[in-house]
């Protein structure tokens, strides 16, 4: 199980060695967290509230609700009682004061980037963030005026160069997509909060289960809540923790510009996230075995996944990964794309998607899924060589994985005709 900071459990399971405040362990809260109800008929589960809008007979009860000085709900736009319980789990799993959801993770990431940066401010991060995080930085930051400087991720001291000559924000992506190169994210955040920046870390890969970057420094997290949350491939969603002073200010500028998040989608990532720390859990030790293997492959040049000794960031992962290194891994191919072309049709047991972090593996070249907005020589320059393979380790048996790896691999012991 992830290391987490609850006392150790009690031997005997009686009521006493139990008291009230004991904080639960990560397995646990994914559980429980933000299902307190109660709720209508005395339904376990918590309820898809579908109402746009929330009725009040007391004229003054209603003020006080829509000016939050009640707890309540208005209107869909801004609050809804199953989107409350899915901020509320998300929080607690990460230690956060307050959370507020979004409709997708890009709407969490660029409203969070567009509350936070006004022209004339200066934004720092690293150069192979996801696509369309890359995206934000390269075309819609710079035309709203704002200064954007894109670093080399593994150079380390160069980012913090950038940071000393002033930032307002430091937007930080550990382990990053595709590559999963590693952050050292307690040193960073510690630099940049002497320029009085605030921290943003994009937790997607790692999942709250084996990294929780508020204890690292951050202040405020975010994660695409389509990929590990809720793990099934069937809910977009985004989501975004932190101090409440910054939270509200997100939440403002979310409920004003109406990414509000599906209470239907709310409910699935819900379900989700109650399996998240036993998903995560196999995914960890599978995606170990299987990077392990690849790195072995005559046909595989190099694997990328920070639980190899091999990897550059491994130790500062080990450091800071607690609960484990992840699901996510990548490699490359001798052969460049026209190696991938021949591979990943012939994997049998992963869905060939713009996916992860879903319950099946899940295989894409970042040509044709996270990067596909870019060039090559765009692609080239984030260190994405075209011969890179993402794979997403779901939870199937890993020997079948392994094995389905080899037989698509084989394909290259024979010349291409």
């Amino acid at each position: 199980m992830p290391r987490d900071d609850a006392p150790t459990p009690p031997t005997q399971h009686d009521a006493a060695s139990h008291p009230d405040d004991a904080r639960p362990r990560l397995a646990t809260r994914a559980v429980w967290s933000g299902e307190d109800g109660p709720w209508t008929g005395g339904a376990t589960q918590v309820p898809v509230v579908k109402s746009v809008a929330f009725g009040y007979d007391d004229l003054d009860h209603w003020r006080d609700v829509a000016l939050g000085r009640e707890e309540g709900h208005i209107y869909g736009r801004n609050t809804n009682p199953t989107v409350a319980a899915f901020e509320a789990k998300v929080r607690d799993l990460e230690g956060a004061e307050a959370a507020t959801a979004f409709s997708t993770g890009m709407a969490a990431i660029s409203d969070t980037l567009f509350t936070l940066l006004t022209p004339g401010a200066r934004v720092v991060s690293v150069k192979d963030t996801y696509g369309g995080t890359n995206v934000v930085f390269r075309e819609f930051l710079p035309a709203w005026g704002v200064d954007v400087a894109l670093c080399e991720t593994l150079e380390h001291d160069a980012i913090l160069a950038e940071i000393a000559k002033g930032a307002d924000v430091l937007y930080l992506e550990s382990p990053t997509n595709p590559t999963t190169k590693v952050l050292d994210l307690a040193a960073l955040a510690a630099a940049a909060h002497e320029q009085g920046a605030t921290v943003v870390v994009d937790n997607t890969f790692a999942t709250p289960i084996n990294q929780r970057p508020l204890e690292l420094g951050a202040d405020l997290v975010l994660h695409s809540a389509t990929k590990y949350l809720g793990g099934h491939a069937d809910a977009l969603g985004g989501v975004v923790v932190g101090a409440r002073d910054l939270v509200a200010r997100i939440y403002h500028h979310r409920e004003i510009n109406g990414a509000a998040l599906h209470p239907g989608a709310a409910y699935d990532l819900l379900r989700g996230l109650k399996t998240l720390a036993l998903r995560v859990e196999r995914q960890n030790a599978s995606a170990l075995r299987i990077a392990t293997w690849l790195e072995a492959h005559p046909h595989v040049a190099q694997v990328h996944y920070p639980g190899l000794a091999s990897h550059p960031g491994h130790a500062v992962a080990a450091r800071q990964m607690p609960g484990g290194f992840g699901g996510m891994l990548s490699f490359d191919l001798h052969g460049g794309f026209a190696a991938v072309e021949r591979v990943v049709p012939r994997l049998r047991f992963a869905h060939r998607a713009a996916n992860l972090g879903a319950v099946e593996t899940v295989v894409a070249p970042p040509r044709t899924g996270s990067h596909v907005e870019l060039s090559e020589a765009e692609r080239a320059a984030m260190g994405i060589p075209e011969g890179l393979v993402r794979y997403s380790v779901g939870i199937e048996d890993p020997d079948d994985l392994i094995d389905d790896l080899a037989a698509a691999l084989s394909v290259l012991d024979a010349p291409d005709r």
